[in-house]
């Protein structure tokens, strides 16, 4: 049968002029250039492929069988959240394109030039690729463009999060950068990779963001409970906050997401911090570096000659003793079960037992502190002893990871109440099997790391 519509974006196809052949399924040339594209680089169809895999997955799970069940949700959940972000990445772009929607979701920037980004989109007339070869991220639309940049979100956050050491500005800088691709997609000349054009952008991004919001590390105010003379607090970073581990890159990125190494890369200016994590984390050449930062390749290599030794300055020296990766040993895991056992039961002993003699505790943004084991279990006995003023409740904790570290979702039961809430994210540094650091941050990121915000018994 004779199709009577185009394939591609439904209009009538044209009347057949009576020469033998197969028939055209495309109005025009354009259309079918676009579907040649759409196959090759995914776009739409990928995206229809999706959903049809969620759909085929859904209509296999089988909750009669809870533990397959339960696996085959969780990897169903993650992707569902890849078109969720695709979805996202689309609607924004749409928004975008709309009438009076030009200006930018940010002030202007205030680096000296809009950046190699913008200046790479204003290039776009002089490009080295003739105008009749086909840009898929130019020629597509928003669910074509999202497809293609959608893969790089994690990856793209993660640097982001390394430039500012927050989750939250960290999604914010993914988002604007995958807008900013969006509005300057005419300038991708294919000169350089997909992924390399989105660095540069978010880079760029995360430079503006640090120009606009100066952040400088702080000192913590004394601990209410003097601490041992060996025990000293860290710097103070208000806004650091933990990233969760993704199973699949932890190995390869977990030393450069601990906590200790965003820590320590704050402390350099946001240029040097640019050009160590481009050079020694990404692994760019001082080219590509120069020309993502629009600066000189001498310009990058005294940068980072002068970034690599006032980060070696602020890492400790025992760092490569520590514990960390995916898997954690059966030790770890026997620690993090008495934990959790010892906070459930208030069993101070149990819990002494557990800590280095050094350990410390520290709460971004609040800028207090603990430091040594006999302050820290001084100030948990209290608030475990129903009888204390300061008790506050009966505690249950789900394990999870942060940072390539193991980490803790603790949920306290308030006197009177049912419901366990969430309280606290616990990060924690294991150092020759007893727990060495616990980093405590605030609970509204438990749903990133897949915990709800409320148990019940």
């Amino acid at each position: 049968m004779t199709e009577s519509a185009c394939r591609m974006c439904g209009k009538a196809l044209p009347r057949p002029d009576g020469r033998r052949g197969r028939a055209s399924v495309y109005c025009s040339a354009a259309c079918r250039q676009k579907a040649y594209r759409t196959r090759r680089t995914g776009g739409a169809d990928a995206v229809h492929d999706l959903i049809s895999d969620i759909e085929r997955r859904v209509k296999s799970l089988a909750p009669e069988r809870p533990e397959p069940f339960y696996a085959e949700v969780r990897a169903l959940s993650s992707t569902v959240g890849r078109l969720r972000g695709i979805a996202r990445v689309a609607a924004d772009a749409t928004r975008s394109a709309a009438p009076g929607a030009t200006d930018s979701v940010t002030p202007d920037p205030v680096t000296d030039s809009a950046g190699p980004a913008t200046a790479a989109a204003g290039r776009a007339t002089h490009s080295v690729t003739p105008d009749d070869v086909t840009n898929p991220l130019r020629d597509g639309d928003e669910i074509d463009f999202a497809g293609l940049v959608e893969p790089h979100r994690r990856e793209l956050q993660v640097h982001c999060y390394r430039m500012v050491g927050s989750y939250d500005d960290s999604e914010d800088l993914v988002q604007e950068t995958l807008l900013k691709a969006w509005r300057n997609r005419d300038g991708f000349e294919g000169r350089s990779s997909l992924r390399t054009w989105l660095y540069t952008i978010a880079t760029n991004a995360c430079l503006d963001f640090l120009r606009r919001n100066e952040r400088r590390p702080q000192r913590y105010v004394p601990s209410p409970v003097p601490p041992p003379n060996d025990v000293t607090a860290p710097p103070f970073l208000p806004w650091l906050q933990p990233f969760p581990d993704d199973p699949e890159t932890a190995a390869e990125t977990a030393e450069t997401l601990e906590l200790v190494f965003l820590a320590a890369v704050q402390h350099l200016p946001p240029r040097q911090r640019a050009v160590l994590i481009m050079r020694d984390v990404l692994g760019w050449p001082a080219a590509d570096t120069a020309e993502a930062l629009d600066l000189t390749v001498a310009s990058v290599n005294s940068a980072l000659q002068r970034a690599r030794p006032a980060l070696r300055e602020r890492l400790p020296e025992r760092r490569d003793a520590w514990a960390r990766g995916t898997d954690p040993s059966k030790a770890e895991r026997a620690l993090i079960d008495r934990y959790t056992k010892a906070a459930v039961d208030g069993d101070m002993a149990a819990m002494t037992a557990m800590l280095r003699e050094d350990v410390r505790i520290t709460m971004p943004p609040n800028p207090l502190w603990f430091g040594g084991r006999d302050a820290i279990i001084g100030m948990l006995s209290q608030t475990f002893d129903p009888s204390s003023p300061v008790y506050i409740g009966r505690w249950r904790h789900l394990p999870t990871r942060a940072n390539g570290q193991l980490a803790l979702g603790g949920y306290v039961q308030r006197p009177g109440t049912r419901v366990y809430r969430a309280q606290v994210m616990d990060v924690l540094r294991i150092e020759d099997g007893l727990i060495a650091e616990i980093t405590s941050f605030e609970p509204h990121l438990f749903p990133a790391f897949g915990l709800p915000l409320t148990l019940t018994d």
